[in-house]
């Protein structure tokens, strides 16, 4: 009996990696219904984590009222798995992007404090292992929100406290560790990071995603100051550089602050998850796997979800299949190791109509139907 694994990323803005799994299979299962299937939903460090590790490792789900981005209360979930030692917490399900609609993006305002209630949360409740989502943030705070929720103080030269998003940045002139959770002393975290861009400057966090967040030049220029601002002030308290640190930049700064002030280290996304959901074991004995997600580009080799399931697959001799809405080929991505990589949007489809989530399963259902026909054939 055929073995085929399927090992995708989400497609952004269209459907879930589970969703973008249901629909691969039953287009295996039309193509060979003797086929076995086996689904591992993926995700690099950014939305879709939590319910990777969590259905992988055979966790539970925590759900708990904390702040959105603007500070106004939200249910959001964490998840335990390690017999409940181990903390999975999503950035995105407090603070991301998505919780925001256009109008209300505001990196200004905008806060991780709910990121860190879920953190809280999970210390409270004896997790003494963290492993930490931060993809898809909403803000541009530095961490200071995230901080403050686990009883950091940062003050002004005044002595004041500050409270807020990006704005607070510039005015900080201490930090006040005196009122710390007793629950971070000695307590692992890890990071499922794939972004290298730095604190601060041209590639830094307010440069690179401070726009798409809701920043004008003006306001990203201002937020740039903050965060270099920010980071003299942690060099002063306990003397960890972290403004050009690979990584920091990530959402919005939450990076540089759990290295600088929590100990945590930043791992690469999907290497460390695969390793953490025993990837190759899982795909033992198989024939094929297909992997994916939105867009396949240039961008894709920069050790992306479907590169990373590409190294262990050809470590173990297996092909390897990708599958994308859009794929813009270059001469590096067919020479890549892949078995096919293959565009599942027909010819003329709009991009709007291409990701509406019925015609995105449709579109996957056929494309792999297509792709182990013409296998047959041949």
């Amino acid at each position: 009996m055929k073995k085929i694994v399927i090992a995708c990323d989400s497609f952004k803005g269209s459907l879930s990696s589970r969703e973008v799994a249901e629909a691969l299979a039953a287009g295996i299962r039309e193509a060979d219904p003797h086929c076995e299937v086996h689904s591992i939903p993926l995700a690099d460090g950014g939305e879709g984590t939590l319910e990777a590790l969590v259905e992988g490792l055979g966790g539970r789900y925590v759900e708990v009222e904390v702040s959105d981005p603007l500070g106004r209360p939200i249910r959001a979930c964490y998840g335990r798995v390690d017999g409940g030692e181990t903390a999975v917490v999503e950035l995105a399900r407090a603070n991301g992007l998505t919780l925001l609609s256009p109008e209300e993006r505001d990196p200004w305002r905008a806060t991780t404090y709910g990121f860190g209630e879920l953190i809280a949360h999970a210390l409270r409740s004896g997790c003494r292992r963290l492993v930490l989502g931060i993809g898809g943030s909403a803000t541009n705070d530095g961490g200071v929100g995230m901080l403050r929720a686990l009883g950091f103080r940062f003050l002004d030269a005044a002595g004041s406290e500050l409270i807020g998003g990006g704005e607070v940045l510039e005015a900080i002139e201490k930090i006040d560790a005196s009122q710390c959770l007793s629950e971070l002393q000695g307590v692992e975290i890890r990071v499922a990071c794939d972004v290298h861009n730095p604190l601060c400057g041209a590639q830094g966090a307010a440069a690179v995603y401070g726009p798409q967040k809701g920043a004008d030049p003006a306001l990203v220029e201002r937020l740039d100051r903050g965060l270099r601002h920010f980071a003299v002030v942690v060099e002063h308290y306990n003397g960890r550089q972290m403004a050009d640190l690979p990584g920091a930049g990530a959402a919005g700064g939450v990076g540089g602050a759990l290295v600088a002030l929590l100990g945590a280290r930043l791992e690469r996304g999907i290497e460390w998850l695969l390793q953490m959901l025993r990837f190759e074991s899982q795909i033992e004995g198989a024939d094929c796997i297909i992997t994916g997600e939105g867009c396949i580009d240039r961008q894709t080799l920069m050790g992306k979800l479907p590169m990373g399931v590409l190294q262990v697959a050809r470590r173990m001799k297996i092909p390897c299949i990708a599958l994308a809405g859009r794929v813009e080929l270059c001469k590096e991505l067919l020479e890549s190791g892949f078995a096919q990589i293959c565009g599942v949007t027909p010819e003329g489809q709009p991009l709007s109509e291409a990701m509406r989530s019925e015609v995105a399963r449709e579109n996957l259902r056929r494309a792999i139907h297509g792709i182990l026909a013409s296998d047959r054939t041949t």
